[in-house]
């Protein structure tokens, strides 16, 4: 009977045992840190590793730190639309359903696990309010096409600031639409044929820049090519006419020297370029020619070049 008594006992302790030390072991991966609580005072603890608390003293909330994202305007789980999220009216007065996704980060777990009772639904109540202020400043046409970007800017700062005044403990990452459509189905077959209009017209455009691409570096290779002909040629002929006026110069100078040889030298020289192609012919008064004179005698017979005939009267 004692014995048996004893063995009780033992179990006894034996399980208390191992719900002390079960109590007393906790891991931490790089995706958690953890609030520890003792006595009412917390501490952070975010160095991943086996970690050791005091039973019944100490107590351990685990916090995810990685990005996460939460869904505004439908259930992330089936896909379904949540109106009373999604319905919103635009600056022109029309409705319009919006779905968006916040992504997010904890960035002090202490703020996190302290500040609020739920952080994560106070995030979502103010993302809703910076959502429905942002859509309702903008046209429908805008937040269906081309004012998306802007809208997801506009909506991430306003949140940004506004989770940072609140000091939840909570980095806001990004705002993204995830979908926009009209409330009626006409006025999504309107839209949807503004959209491929707009399409076409980028890719209208897209092809017109590659034209001009292409087009452009050849005609300016062209005028890069005129230029260096132009210049080649303009200092040719400068370096030409530097020579005649040389020429002229130096002509002029003998000119100075001895006027009158100058002039019949010059004379001379004409006399010899011209009267080689020509032929004289004398004629009477009544037109009938009297003499030839014999100039092609001087010239070199096998010479095919044109003469010109001058007539002279008697």
């Amino acid at each position: 009977m004692k014995i048996a008594r004893t063995s009780i006992w033992l179990f006894i302790l034996g399980v208390i045992v191992l719900l002390v030390a079960t109590n007393s072991i906790y891991t931490l991966d790089e995706q958690h840190a953890a609030v520890v609580t003792t006595f009412g005072k917390p501490a952070v603890i975010s160095t991943p590793g086996i970690k050791f608390k005091i039973p019944l003293v100490q107590r351990v909330e685990k916090i995810n730190t990685t990005t996460r994202e939460i869904a505004i305007g439908f259930n992330e789980v089936t896909g379904q639309s949540i109106n009373e999220e999604s319905v919103m009216i635009t600056a022109d007065y029309n409705f319009i359903n919006v779905d968006f996704i916040i992504i997010y980060q904890v960035s002090d777990p202490l703020k996190f696990a302290y500040v609020a009772e739920n952080p994560i639904l106070v995030m979502k109540n103010i993302a809703q309010n910076c959502i429905r202020s942002v859509i309702a400043s903008y046209p429908i046409d805008a937040v269906l096409t081309v004012g998306k970007g802007e809208i997801q800017t506009n909506i991430r700062d306003m949140l940004f600031e506004k989770v940072n005044y609140h000091d939840l403990g909570i980095i806001v990452r990004n705002v993204t639409i995830q979908d926009a459509e009209p409330p009626t189905e006409e006025v999504k077959v309107a839209f949807k044929g503004v959209e491929d209009a707009r399409q076409n017209m980028d890719e209208f455009i897209n092809k017109a820049n590659e034209y001009v691409n292409a087009v452009i570096p050849e005609a300016r290779a062209n005028v890069d090519r005129t230029i260096r002909e132009a210049e080649s040629s303009r200092a040719q002929r400068i370096a030409e006419a530097n020579v005649e006026v040389a020429k002229f110069n130096a002509m002029y100078e003998e000119y100075l020297k001895f006027p009158e040889m100058t002039k019949k030298r010059m004379f001379y020289e004409a006399m010899e370029t011209i009267l080689p192609h020509m032929k004289v012919v004398i004629m009477n008064d009544d037109g009938v020619t009297e003499t030839i004179l014999p100039l092609d005698s001087f010239v070199n017979t096998g010479n095919n070049t044109t003469t010109n005939d001058f007539t002279a009267n008697d």
